[in-house]
Protein backbone atom coordinates (compact mmCIF):
# COMPACT_ATOMS: atom_id res chain seq x y z
CA UNK A 1 0.00 0.00 0.00
CA UNK A 2 2.77 2.35 1.24
CA UNK A 3 5.18 1.52 -1.92
CA UNK A 4 2.14 2.17 -4.34
CA UNK A 5 0.98 5.72 -2.65
CA UNK A 6 -2.18 4.24 -2.23
CA UNK A 7 -4.28 6.02 0.71
CA UNK A 8 -7.11 4.37 3.11
CA UNK A 9 -9.47 6.82 1.39
CA UNK A 10 -8.13 5.17 -2.23
CA UNK A 11 -8.73 1.66 -0.92
CA UNK A 12 -12.32 2.26 0.52
CA UNK A 13 -13.41 3.64 -2.66
CA UNK A 14 -11.57 0.63 -4.91
CA UNK A 15 -13.91 -1.53 -2.32
CA UNK A 16 -17.39 0.36 -2.54
CA UNK A 17 -16.78 0.30 -6.54
CA UNK A 18 -14.87 -2.49 -7.35
CA UNK A 19 -15.87 -5.75 -8.41
CA UNK A 20 -14.44 -9.44 -7.66
CA UNK A 21 -12.51 -10.70 -10.61
CA UNK A 22 -10.67 -13.81 -9.26
CA UNK A 23 -12.45 -15.99 -6.06
CA UNK A 24 -10.34 -17.94 -3.96
CA UNK A 25 -12.32 -20.07 -1.68
CA UNK A 26 -9.55 -22.60 -0.53
CA UNK A 27 -6.70 -20.36 -0.30
CA UNK A 28 -4.15 -21.82 2.21
CA UNK A 29 -4.51 -18.77 4.38
CA UNK A 30 -8.31 -18.60 4.10
CA UNK A 31 -11.40 -17.47 1.65
CA UNK A 32 -10.38 -14.37 0.25
CA UNK A 33 -10.83 -12.64 -3.11
CA UNK A 34 -9.65 -10.30 -5.76
CA UNK A 35 -11.06 -6.65 -6.14
CA UNK A 36 -10.56 -4.59 -9.43
CA UNK A 37 -11.76 -0.79 -8.34
CA UNK A 38 -10.81 2.86 -8.97
CA UNK A 39 -9.54 5.54 -6.70
CA UNK A 40 -11.33 8.41 -6.59
CA UNK A 41 -8.74 9.92 -9.16
CA UNK A 42 -9.84 7.48 -11.51
CA UNK A 43 -6.59 5.26 -10.86
CA UNK A 44 -6.94 1.29 -11.07
CA UNK A 45 -6.86 -0.50 -8.01
CA UNK A 46 -6.30 -4.51 -6.68
CA UNK A 47 -7.42 -5.56 -3.31
CA UNK A 48 -6.96 -9.24 -2.03
CA UNK A 49 -9.39 -9.03 1.00
CA UNK A 50 -10.63 -12.31 3.46
CA UNK A 51 -14.39 -13.33 2.22
CA UNK A 52 -15.10 -15.18 5.80
CA UNK A 53 -14.21 -12.83 8.59
CA UNK A 54 -15.76 -10.03 10.00
CA UNK A 55 -14.51 -7.40 9.36
CA UNK A 56 -13.11 -7.61 6.28
CA UNK A 57 -9.27 -7.78 6.08
CA UNK A 58 -7.45 -6.39 3.84
CA UNK A 59 -4.36 -8.93 2.90
CA UNK A 60 -2.64 -6.50 0.20
CA UNK A 61 -2.91 -3.51 -2.46
CA UNK A 62 -1.53 -2.97 -5.42
CA UNK A 63 -1.70 -1.13 -8.87
CA UNK A 64 -2.67 -3.83 -11.31
CA UNK A 65 0.08 -3.21 -14.48
CA UNK A 66 2.70 -5.19 -16.34
CA UNK A 67 4.00 -7.17 -16.61
CA UNK A 68 1.69 -9.76 -14.46
CA UNK A 69 -1.36 -7.86 -16.01
CA UNK A 70 -2.33 -6.13 -19.34
CA UNK A 71 -5.45 -4.75 -18.01
CA UNK A 72 -6.66 -4.10 -14.77
CA UNK A 73 -9.08 -7.26 -15.33
CA UNK A 74 -7.08 -9.56 -17.65
CA UNK A 75 -3.48 -11.29 -16.49
CA UNK A 76 -0.66 -11.80 -19.04
CA UNK A 77 -0.65 -15.01 -20.44
CA UNK A 78 3.39 -15.01 -19.09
Amino acid sequence: MGSENFTFEDIESGLMTGEIIEDYPHHQRGACCLINGRTPSGRPIHIVCTTHNTPTIVITVYEPKPPKFETPTKRSKR
